[in-house]
């Protein structure tokens, strides 16, 4: 989706999260200061609110939104809200009126869909069984779950999903796959969420990609996670509200659902969560798109909208709200 800016002064004021020598195709024509959520153009802390009150296009820091939601309001002149993420629900609640939001469509496609591989794979073959065995010095032969010949759904077909499909292809598996509109996509036919009773029992991994939205918070109910098969894994690289924490806990103590999570609800799992220990379990602390393929990608998304904004062209990846 394309949004044009409003008009813009003569010396646009940006704020970025990295040395303007360090994004790629910056243009001319700006102002630039850096505040990489822990100090501004070099001094410890905020921005100062002289500037604040200047700036016209904000480039959140990498996991530091919450450095930036206190210094909204001083925005008078906010234009544009650029992120470093793909799900904005974090920030929406606080944009100022009028200011367009861009989140970061495609820069942690990699990240994220090799890490859905990564963890399918490994609670498959159960490589965390592996390592305590490693630490316990035993030797656990046995016979182990492939993911060829599988069936893989994926709800929350977007630029992520279709990623997820391509790193999955050469594994000899089958996708399916769900959105929230009906299409057909290159590899074949994109399904509904209302069709997903009747895809769920189809599928020995379901791996989640959708946003958070009032729409997919508590997605994955008892009702959902009931219409999975038996032994079927459930992989979570969306957010963790869109599963039921105690409706999964259920089903993994029954010993009836595997799971391998990125995300986890509460977040961060607190010492002592029963999900930690529950049977069937793996969990890794929200780095889908924590990688070295982060920088470059995130970097080259900024000099592109960046030079958009300088010229007046339509901005992409722009998010509705309010």
């Amino acid at each position: 989706m394309t949004t044009e800016p409003t008009a813009l002064p003569s010396e646009p004021v940006v704020l970025l999260p990295y040395p303007p020598q360090e994004i790629p195709g910056l243009p001319g024509g700006l102002e630039t200061h850096v505040f990489d959520g822990a100090a501004c153009d070099g001094r410890p802390g905020p921005p100062p609110a002289e500037l604040l009150a200047r700036v016209d296009l904000l480039v959140v820091p990498y996991l530091r939104t919450q450095t930036v939601l206190p210094l909204l309001p001083a925005m008078d002149r906010l234009r544009v809200v650029q992120t470093q993420t793909a799900g904005v629900d974090d920030i929406v609640p606080y944009l100022p009126a009028g200011a367009l939001l861009c989140n970061a469509r495609g820069v942690h496609d990699a990240s994220t869909a090799e890490l859905v591989v990564a963890l399918t794979l490994a609670a498959l073959r159960d490589i965390p069984g592996f390592v305590r065995g490693q630490d316990a010095e035993q030797w656990r032969a046995g016979f182990y779950p492939a993911l060829a010949d599988r069936t893989v759904l994926i709800v929350g077909y977007g630029s992520v999903g279709a990623a997820i499909e391509e790193r999955l292809r050469p594994f000899e598996c089958e996708v399916l796959r769900v959105a929230r509109s009906a299409r057909t996509a290159p590899n074949g036919p994109v399904h509904t969420l209302d069709e997903l009773a009747v895809l769920l029992p189809q599928a020995d991994v379901v791996v989640l990609a959708v946003p958070l939205s009032a729409e997919t918070k508590g997605l994955v109910d008892s009702a959902f996670l009931a219409s999975m098969r038996d032994g079927a894994l459930l992989v979570n690289v969306a957010r963790g509200p869109v599963v039921v924490t105690e409706a999964l806990l259920a089903e993994l103590t029954a010993g009836r659902l595997r799971a391998a999570l990125d995300v986890t609800d509460p977040e961060p799992l607190p010492a002592g969560h029963p999900l930690w220990h529950a049977p069937g379990v793996l969990i890794t602390p929200h780095v889908g798109g924590s990688s070295s393929a982060f920088l470059p990608r995130a970097r080259r998304l900024i000099g592109a909208q960046l030079a958009r904004f300088a010229k007046g062209e339509p901005l992409a990846n722009v998010i509705p709200h309010g």
